[in-house]
């Protein structure tokens, strides 16, 4: 049998209270050993590894009752199960059918190989024993990881588990393995909707941010027909075709649609995150926003005939495509990560992220006001829509760019020259400065705001003392008309 080292920070604790029954089954094989190390230890009950446990860390129940628990020392958890065979409830729907819908049961005495059979692919399906580095493979799985592929633990158990179609998406995307065929035709026939919406936004959000090229995964799941039954407002992209001139970039059969176009705009958008070095929340939103900014183009499509000759445009594609993203991110309750309003700004971006061109295009004649106002509608978000805006001109080319380009360089200095940020453009003016002057709370309240507010980015006033001064003289000037 081969082996190979295994070492983590506490192996020789595990091995010293558990022997040759203790495995690891995270990782190890693709050499990308990390401190989440998940164990799995056989034969021994549960409460006997919980009493030996309790001594040396914290002990969380977190699944008792199908033989996993969490155990945390020095600041590291590690997750640890029992051998588990998987039982598919009666009367299921098929149709259906979701992740949960299975009986786990935990058997200390389980084969190794039996809890290995369990598992969906073959290169996760092998286990590391801790005490000599031996690796239990009874499924080849070492040769897949070798040679880069994902193929089937147990092919007639894959429809069983739904999720498995998202996780071969996200595998091959992260991994950048390629798909046995045979998984291809075998999603063909799994059925979706059944899966928590929840568990769907974690793999794509593990697409989005761990995947080298996100597009890897995305296309996997056009592939997978997981776009069709998931993502229809992505699955119409893939059926829309754009203009050849305007927009060259094909896919590898020549078609030049808006899916492909979407799927380099958000490699591209990957690229802009690791060079401004974008912290996860806001990568996530810049890729969401990458991902749906075309979302409308299916529904805007129309020939015209200009510049002598046929030209495929989509007229108000942005506005349909905040409608269109507003409507998947609720249906995929999509609303904060980390604590950060991804239902809010996502659209926002969207929405402007044309007009952060329109200002450069007219940068000799347009004012201070237009960048007030561009940074208002995207609440202070300039950075984001100007990547966005420079991941969309970058997504007509397969090519991945190693710097921003000159556009967006000069917005973002320019933004800077003109001090306008997040912080700049917080309305001076509240209700409660208005109530002294007598306006009460109430709709003439809120128009009066809005009013001062865009007077304020139209730089008609800069300092709160200036706003409050204007603010009388429009209090006066509505009752002098109504008296």
């Amino acid at each position: 049998m081969k082996k190979i080292k295994a070492d983590f920070r506490h192996r020789r604790l595990f091995v010293q209270l558990f022997g040759p029954d203790v495995y690891a089954v995270r990782d190890w094989l693709r050499q990308k050993p990390s401190s989440e190390v998940d164990l799995l230890i056989q034969g021994h009950p549960l409460d006997e590894i919980i009493e030996k446990l309790k001594h040396y860390g914290k002990i969380d129940l977190v699944g008792k009752s199908f033989g996993v628990i969490k155990f945390t020392i020095e600041g590291l958890t590690y997750d640890v199960a029992l051998p588990r065979k998987d039982e598919l409830r009666p009367a299921i729907d098929s149709r259906q059918r979701g992740h949960k819908d299975f009986n786990i049961q935990a058997d200390p005495y389980l084969p190794l190989e039996k809890d290995l059979e369990r598992r969906d692919f073959r290169c996760n399906s092998l286990a590391l024993r801790l005490s000599d580095g031996t690796v239990i493979d009874p499924f080849q799985g070492s040769e897949d990881i070798k040679n880069k592929i994902i193929r089937l633990t147990n092919p007639q158990a894959f429809p069983d588990d739904p999720l498995r179609v998202l996780r071969a998406a996200r595998f091959a995307s992260v991994l950048e393995y390629s798909i046995d065929p045979e998984i291809y035709l075998a999603a063909k026939k799994v059925n979706l909707e059944g899966l928590s919406v929840e568990r769907v936004n974690e793999e794509l959000i593990k697409i989005l941010l761990l995947s080298p090229r996100p597009s890897r995964g995305l296309q996997e799941m056009l592939k997978l027909n997981v776009l069709k039954q998931l993502f229809p407002e992505l699955y119409r992209c893939s059926l829309s075709i754009q203009d050849s001139i305007f927009h060259p970039e094909k896919d590898e059969f020549g078609h030049h649609t808006v899916w492909i176009h979407t799927l380099l705009s958000v490699d591209q958008a990957k690229v802009i995150a690791e060079l401004a070095g974008l912290e996860p929340t806001k990568k996530l939103t810049l890729l969401l926003a990458a991902l749906y900014h075309d979302t409308g183009k299916p529904a805007t499509a129309n020939w015209e005939y200009k510049k002598d000759r046929l030209v495929i445009t989509n007229n108000g594609h942005d506005l349909i495509s905040e409608k269109i993203v507003k409507k998947a991110l609720t249906r995929q309750k999509i609303f904060s990560w980390n604590g950060y309003n991804l239902r809010n700004i996502v659209p926002l971006l969207i929405r402007h992220h044309h007009r952060a061109s329109e200002i450069y295009l007219n940068r000799k004649t347009v004012t201070k006001k237009a960048y007030n106002r561009l940074a208002a509608a995207v609440k202070g978000e300039i950075e984001l829509l100007i990547y966005l805006d420079a991941a969309d001109r970058a997504g007509r080319r397969k090519k991945l760019i190693s710097t921003l380009d000159r556009q967006a360089v000069w917005m973002l200095r320019k933004f800077e020259e003109l001090k306008i940020n997040k912080d700049t453009i917080k309305p001076l003016i509240m209700g409660r400065d208005l109530i002294p002057l007598g306006v009460q709370p109430g709709p003439e309240m809120g128009k009066l705001l809005k009013k001062i507010y865009r007077l304020q980015l139209d730089n008609y006033f800069e300092t709160r003392a200036e706003g409050l001064k204007l603010a009388r003289k429009m209090v006066q000037e509505k009752k002098e008309r109504e008296s």
